[in-house]
C-alpha cells in the first residue's frame, strides 16, 4: 500500500570489539586507601585542568595542543600518566559533542511538530503521520510560547556548537544537580560530597604492548600483586622500588581470567581502572582490553537451524523458537524483569533475563536470535506524543542501547549471533496473521508472543504472512471454508514468496468495506448479477425465490 514505508533487510550484528572484567580489591590496609585517595584526588584535579584547556580550543584542537597539554602535565605526574589522562580527555569532549548534536536534533523535532500543530484549526484531528491540531485556545497558548523558548534555546545550542563550545561538568551533570535537592535523593551533605569526590578522581591507565604484563603504571602480576607507579609529587609515599606503591590486597579474574592470564603472560596491552564505590565501601580493579574483529557469522550460514524471534517489551522478553521454514515450535516463552529501582538493579536484572533467554536458545538448538532494530530517539520526544506521559514514560524506560551491547557480547560467548531486523508493523501483522490461528483452548496467543513470529520469520527472509498448502492448491492460497454460505466470506488468497507487495496489509475483504469504497468514488471494473433471492418483507424467516433471474 501507499502508505506503508519500504522494510530495511536484516544483517548480522558486530560483534564486541573489547572485554571488560571485574575483581574487588579486598584487604586494603587503612594506608593503602589513603594513599588511593590521594593519588586519585591529584591525578582527578589534572585532569579536570586538562578538561578544561580542551575545551577552551575548541574545533581548534591539534596535535601542537595535544603535545603541550602534555607536557604541561608530566611535571606533576609521569609521561604515563599524562598520556592517559590526555586520551580520555578527548573522548569525553567528543562525547560531549555528539550529545550536544542529539540535543539540537531533539530541539529542531520539538519546533517542526509545534509549529505544525500551532498551523491547523483548533481540535482539527490528526493521522497517524502528523499530530493534528490543539485542542482549546488555552493550550494553544502555552504551546506558542513553548515554541518560543525552543526556538530561542536552540539559537544557544547552535552558536555554541559553530564555536566549537560544549558543556561538560566531570563526575556528572545528574550528580551535580543532586546537590540542591538532598531530601529528595535521601542523601546527606557528607554523603553527597563523598560521592562527588570519588566520581571526579582518575585512577586509569592504558595499556602497553611489549612492556611487562602489559601496564607500567597500574601493574598486575600473574599471582595477583597490584601495583601502582606513584606521581612524581607523591613519590615519597612509595613501599618499594622505582617510586611504586604496592598494595596488600590480591585480584583474581574469576570471569575470562585465562584470557587475561594469556594476555599479560604475553606483555600484550591490558588497561586498568582502580574506583571506589562510596555506598558499599569498596574498592574495585577493572580490567580492560581489546579483541581483534571477529568475521560474524553470514546471515544464509545463521538461518540454517532456524531461529528465535524476540519482542522486546518494558517488562519482559517474548521468545518463540521458529523452524528453518519459519513455522512456531513448541510454546512460546516469556522471560521477565524488573527495570524499576537503581541502575544496578535494573542492569542485573537485564543480565539476567539475557542470560535466561541465551541458554534457552541453545537448548532449543538455533545459533541465532532474531531481535527488533529498536531506536526510540525520536519516540521520547515530548511534542511527538503529547499527553501520552505513560507512554513516553514506558518508551524512556526501554534501555535499548545497553540491551543491545549486552545481548551481543553474552551471545557472542555462547558462539551465537544476533540477526537484527526492521521493526515496522511486526507487532501489527503477528497480531493479524498469527494470534488467532496459533491460539488453543489450553494456551492464549498474546500480542507479543505473535510478535515474535513476525520478527524471527523477518529474520529468517520469510513474509510475516501465512502461505502455503497441501499439494494441488496454488502457493499462497488459504484453505476452503467448511461450508460456502455468505456467511463464511470470501476464499483468501495470501502472497507468495516472490509477489511484491507481501509485506503489505490486504485491502478489506468484506462486503461493507468494499460498498465504503464504492461510496468513496471506486467504481467497479465489471458487471455483476442481481442476487438469485431476496428477503420477504413480510416475514423474517421465509425466504423467496426472485422472479427476475441473471439479469444484468
Amino acid at each position: 500500500m501507499a502508505g506503508l514505508r519500504s522494510i530495511d533487510v536484516p544483517f548480522v550484528a558486530l560483534g564486541p570489539s573489547g572485554v571488560s572484567v571485574r575483581d574487588r580489591l579486598k584487604g586494603l590496609t587503612p594506608e593503602d586507601e589513603r594513599v588511593l585517595r590521594l593519588v586519585g584526588e591529584h591525578l582527578g584535579s589534572l585532569a579536570s585542568r586538562d578538561l578544561a584547556a580542551r575545551c577552551a580550543d575548541g574545533s581548534g584542537h591539534s596535535a601542537t595542543t595535544w603535545a603541550a597539554r602534555k607536557r604541561g602535565l608530566t611535571g606533576g605526574s609521569s609521561s604515563r600518566w599524562a598520556g592517559s589522562i590526555t586520551k580520555a580527555t578527548p573522548d569525553q569532549w567528543a562525547l560531549a559533542r555528539r550529545g550536544q548534536a542529539a540535543h539540537l536534533d531533539s530541539l529542531d523535532a520539538g519546533i517542526r511538530t509545534i509549529a505544525h500543530r500551532l498551523s491547523l484549526p483548533l481540535g482539527e484531528k490528526g493521522t497517524k503521520r502528523a499530530p493534528g491540531g490543539y485542542r482549546s485556545k488555552r493550550e494553544w497558548f502555552a504551546k506558542s510560547r513553548r515554541l518560543a523558548a525552543l526556538e530561542e534555546r536552540r539559537a544557544v545550542v547552535a552558536a555554541d556548537r559553530a564555536a566549537g563550545v560544549v558543556h561538560v561538568v566531570r563526575g556528572g551533570r545528574r550528580l551535580l544537580n543532586t546537590r540542591h535537592h538532598l531530601a529528595a535523593a535521601n542523601l546527606t551533605e557528607a554523603g553527597w560530597r563523598a560521592r562527588w569526590e570519588a566520581s571526579r578522581w582518575f585512577l586509569s591507565a592504558d595499556g602497553e604492548s611489549g612492556k611487562r604484563f602489559g601496564n607500567e603504571t597500574i601493574r598486575v602480576t600473574p599471582d595477583g600483586e597490584v601495583s601502582i607507579r606513584l606521581p612524581a609529587l607523591l613519590a615519597d609515599l612509595a613501599n618499594a622500588g622505582n617510586g611504586r606503591y604496592v598494595l596488600a590486597a590480591r585480584v583474581v579474574f574469576a570471569h575470562r581470567g585465562t584470557e587475561w592470564a594469556d594476555r599479560i603472560a604475553g606483555n600484550r596491552a591490558v588497561a586498568y581502572r582502580i574506583h571506589l564505590d562510596v555506598d558499599r565501601g569498596r574498592w574495585y580493579l577493572d580490567a580492560a582490553w581489546t579483541r581483534p574483529v571477529v568475521r560474524t557469522m553470514p546471515l544464509e550460514a545463521a538461518r540454517v537451524a532456524g531461529m528465535v524471534g524476540v519482542d522486546t517489551n518494558a517488562d519482559h522478553f517474548a521468545a518463540w523458537h521458529l523452524d528453518v521454514h519459519g513455522n512456531p515450535v513448541g510454546d512460546p516463552r516469556r522471560f521477565h524483569y524488573d527495570l524499576s529501582g537503581t541502575a544496578q538493579h535494573r542492569d542485573a536484572q537485564i543480565r539476567h533475563a539475557i542470560s535466561r533467554l541465551l541458554h534457552w536458545a541453545k537448548r532449543c538448538g538455533v545459533t541465532a536470535i532474531g531481535i527488533e532494530n529498536l531506536d526510540f530517539a525520536d519516540e521520547k520526544t515530548r511534542e511527538k506524543h503529547g499527553r501520552r506521559k505513560r507512554f513516553r514514560q514506558l518508551v524512556s524506560g526501554i534501555p535499548t542501547g545497553k540491551l543491545r551491547a549486552r545481548l551481543v557480547s553474552m551471545a557472542a560467548g555462547l558462539d551465537m549471533v544476533i540477526v537484527a531486523v526492521d521493526p515496522a508493523y511486526t507487532s501489527q501483522w503477528g497480531a493479524q496473521h498469527w494470534r488467532k490461528p496459533l491460539a488453543t483452548p489450553t494456551r492464549t496467543t498474546t500480542r507479543h508472543d505473535a510478535a515474535s513470529i513476525a520478527i524471527g520469520r523477518r529474520a529468517l527472509g520469510h513474509p510475516i504472512r501465512r502461505h502455503g498448502g497441501p499439494p494441488g492448491r496454488r502457493l499462497g492460497e488459504a484453505p476452503p471454508h467448511d461450508d460456502r454460505s455468505d456467511r463464511r466470506g470470501h476464499r483468501t488468497a495470501q502472497a507468495g514468496p516472490g509477489d511484491r507487495g507481501r509485506e503489505e496489509t490486504r485491502h478489506p475483504a468484506t462486503d461493507r468495506a468494499q460498498d465504503a469504497r464504492s461510496r468513496a468514488g471506486t467504481t467497479r471494473t465489471r458487471a455483476t448479477s442481481a442476487p438469485k433471492t431476496v428477503r420477504d418483507a413480510r416475514s423474517n424467516r421465509t425466504w423467496t425465490q426472485c422472479s427476475l433471474l441473471d439479469t444484468v
